[in-house]
């Protein structure tokens, strides 16, 4: 009876534990772009299958508020690339350092780093195959010809340092009808001939769906941006099993099977989670990311296109 009673007192001093002293799940964050999701959620999904109580919190922004979140301890995990650490978040670092040289530039960050998923996902530009041909454009450096061509670049593109401001210095591009707006909306406004050429990631699903042609980047300008996971450290001796998972997606990732990823979400409507779960092999919970989610992002998409075009 003794036993059972200390027993019962003890359950009860657990559910009566304050908020911040009772464990926390680890907080996945992503980026507000396809691949980030994906990458998210197969990062919870292989955290659930070992065991640790992680959640996702998905599309939060773009790189600053991501890089931001992490260093705060906001979130304690997301996905990220090389090219972008080289080129925006981190100071005095080679262009194309290798994840050992950014794990130690990392450190004293307080954040770790993954070696690559195994894939490279550089930045690109694309024009319409056809358009292209037209006007003999081959090249990067072939556009300073066409200086009435009509850019669309991701918002997040136009302002990066890799981005806009530098592509344009480095191949001196005369262009000043330049938009900025949504990655996937980009798409369709190429499509449709509100705009010439867009930036691209070299595993979108999109650049053969749309026919689009991808231009050779003959000055080297875009770094290369193997995709990694980026975490705190002292996650290190509070949630080792964590970083071990996230350590243990190393190089399970192609680019081929990036895309097809990709393509499964963005091209045939399949959930993220579930296209995440059937890589790992793992079940999927029923969640509420389905057809009216969509619906609703395709028509605001939609609206957004129409006044480009009346632009």
């Amino acid at each position: 009876m003794i036993r059972r009673l200390s027993l019962l007192a003890l359950l009860l001093g657990m559910l009566a534990l304050p908020a911040w002293a009772q464990p926390q799940p680890v907080r996945i964050g992503s980026k507000q772009f396809t691949e980030s999701v994906i990458l998210g959620e197969i990062a919870r999904l292989s955290a659930r299958d070992a065991g640790v109580d992680a959640v996702h919190k998905r599309e939060l922004g773009g790189t600053s508020i991501l890089w931001k979140a992490l260093q705060q301890g906001d979130i304690d995990a997301y996905p990220e690339y090389t090219g972008t650490l080289t080129q925006e978040l981190l100071k005095d670092v080679p262009a194309n350092a290798d994840i050992a040289t950014l794990r130690a530039t990392l450190k004293p960050l307080g954040i770790g780093i993954t070696d690559s998923l195994g894939f490279d996902n550089t930045y690109a530009i694309g024009m319409p195959a056809d358009e292209a041909a037209d006007l003999g454009i081959t090249r990067i450096s072939d556009l300073r010809d066409h200086p009435d061509l009509r850019f669309g670049f991701s918002n997040e593109f136009m302002d990066r340092g890799d981005g806009w401001p530098g592509l344009q210095r480095a191949y001196a591009l005369p262009q000043t009808r330049v938009s900025g707006m949504d990655h996937a909306l980009s798409y369709r406004a190429a499509a449709s001939g509100a705009v010439d050429a867009i930036d691209l990631y070299s595993t979108d699903a999109e650049i053969p769906y749309y026919h689009l042609r991808t231009l050779i980047d003959d000055r080297h300008y875009f770094p290369r941006y193997e995709a990694v996971y980026l975490y705190r450290l002292p996650l290190e001796q509070s949630a080792p099993d964590f970083v071990a998972v996230l350590h243990k997606l190393a190089d399970r990732i192609d680019e081929h099977t990036m895309r097809a990823m990709n393509a499964a979400v963005k091209l045939e409507g399949r959930s993220d989670r579930a296209v995440a779960a059937v890589f790992l092999g793992t079940r999927v919970e029923p969640g509420r990311h389905g057809l009216w989610q969509r619906l609703r992002q395709r028509s605001v998409e939609h609206v957004e296109l129409v006044a480009i075009s009346l632009a």
